[in-house]
């Protein structure tokens, strides 16, 4: 087995049962309602804290990466979000179990450990298939949670909580131990430099990145708004529309609706690795059909690809609406099928480019983009909740939130200017004078 391989492969095990714990709250969301009496409001509240910590998390593990490693910062993530897993598993009232389930979700900010722990072993021609790898294969963790562990344990939360806290253990142990930084010791070196605060602020500041950072708010941000909110949509919206198919009771109703879920999560998982091959080939291609949007930047075939991906997602959002309106439960699947491969083309479509962009910064990068992002998965769920008609949300967030982002994203990749001068501030101002630009797209 190549080296690099295998940290592909220690990086995917990892992620994967991180999302997995990430989202094993919500798969029981009915079973805990019902134990702890919440309401719909109570719920969506629930399903939004899984997001809380994720854009501060993302940013400082990304840092992290860079100073410290992926490998031990990934290990040390594991550790913490598995001993915390288990502890909720004994929790003696709701309050307490929905403080360290809140600690537990934190494990989804080794997303951006792993994305940079990947870029440092990948070359640029084929880090799209690799990143999609490592992102496709571990977000389905959430699928996995959603169609499992209602089987697999019933309305027993406290028990799945104890074992996937005690396999979270033993997968940190691993990647302390068979875990490499980098390739070769001096791509570890230049990311390590380069973490520092000048360095943050400059990628922090480039039109470009905040540009890929709304694009994966409206692709990543929402498939994790969605893992936590379908469970309770389908349970709520079509619960007639179940009750009809034959589920009655709690843990009957839980497992349909999880199952309805688990398509949306799937498809946005198997179709991520598609998504990263789908930018390597539009880049080897050349491919840049769309005026307005830059053909000169090295990486701008990407680009064109990840805006087709933005617009699939706003219609498929609000057709997903309108199937709910019409309250045929059939067609919300398949448009939610067909949503989740819409979502995989844009967050495999964005994480093909940051690493590209900012190869001498990965981690910062990625935490960045992958980060703040998640903020949006925070308030779509309060959306969907609290909206008039629970049908409604989706459209009103396509067309309140992800048109001005999509136009944004169209404006910072229309320049043909580099990163150093499209942004706020030059990079002169911001690393100072005499440093050189990097080849591959960190100019």
């Amino acid at each position: 087995m190549q080296e690099k391989t295998e940290q592909l492969l220690i990086a995917t095990v990892g992620f994967f049962w991180a999302f997995l714990m990430w989202f094993s709250t919500a798969a029981f969301s009915t079973s805990i309602s019902s134990a702890f009496t919440l309401t719909t409001g109570g719920l969506a509240l629930l399903a939004s804290s899984a997001l809380w910590l994720a854009p501060p998390g993302r940013v400082a593990a990304g840092w992290a990466a860079d100073r410290f490693g992926a490998h031990n910062i990934f290990a040390f993530i594991l550790a913490y979000s598995g001993l915390m897993s288990v502890a909720s598993a004994f929790a003696v009232n709701y309050d307490v179990l929905f403080v360290e389930r809140l600690i537990v979700a934190s494990a989804g900010i080794s997303f951006v450990v792993g994305i940079q722990h990947v870029s440092q072993w990948f070359d640029s021609h084929e880090i799209g298939t690799a990143e999609g790898i490592y992102a496709g294969t571990g977000n389905a963790g959430a699928g996995v949670g959603a169609l499992v562990l209602p089987r697999l344990y019933g309305t027993n939360f406290d028990q799945a909580f104890l074992h996937l806290g005690l396999v979270a253990l033993l997968i940190a142990a691993v990647y302390k131990w068979r875990g490499k930084p980098a390739k070769d010791r001096a791509t570890a070196e230049t990311a390590r430099a380069n973490s520092n605060l000048k360095s943050t602020l400059y990628v922090w500041t480039r039109f470009a990145a905040i540009g890929l950072m709304l694009a994966y708010a409206m692709s990543f941000g929402l498939e994790i708004a969605m893992n936590s909110w379908l469970p309770t949509y389908y349970a709520s919206g079509f619960e007639d529309a179940i009750a009809g198919l034959g589920f009655t009771g709690v843990a009957a109703i839980q497992t349909a609706a999880g199952t309805f879920a688990a398509v949306q999560s799937f498809n946005a998982s198997l179709f991520r690795p598609f998504s990263g091959y789908m930018s390597d080939l539009w880049q080897r291609k050349g491919w840049t059909p769309y005026p307005f949007l830059s053909a000169e930047q090295g990486y701008a075939p990407r680009v064109h690809w990840l805006f087709t991906a933005l617009c699939l997602i706003i219609a498929s959002l609000c057709a997903l609406s309108a199937a709910g309106y019409l309250g045929v439960l059939p067609l919300s699947v398949v448009i939610l099928a067909g949503f989740g491969i819409c979502v995989s083309f844009g967050t495999g479509g964005v994480f093909a480019i940051v690493p590209v962009m900012f190869e001498e910064r990965p981690g910062v990068a990625a935490g960045f983009v992958g980060g703040i992002s998640t903020a949006g998965g925070i308030v779509y769920p309060l959306a969907f909740g609290w909206v008039p008609n629970i049908h409604s949300g989706y459209a009103l967030v396509a067309v309140a939130l992800f048109v001005p982002f999509t136009l944004f994203f169209v404006w910072a990749m229309r320049s043909d200017r580099g990163l150093s001068a499209h942004g706020i501030g030059s990079r002169e101002r911001w690393l100072g004078s005499g440093i050189e630009a990097a080849p591959g797209g960190d100019d």
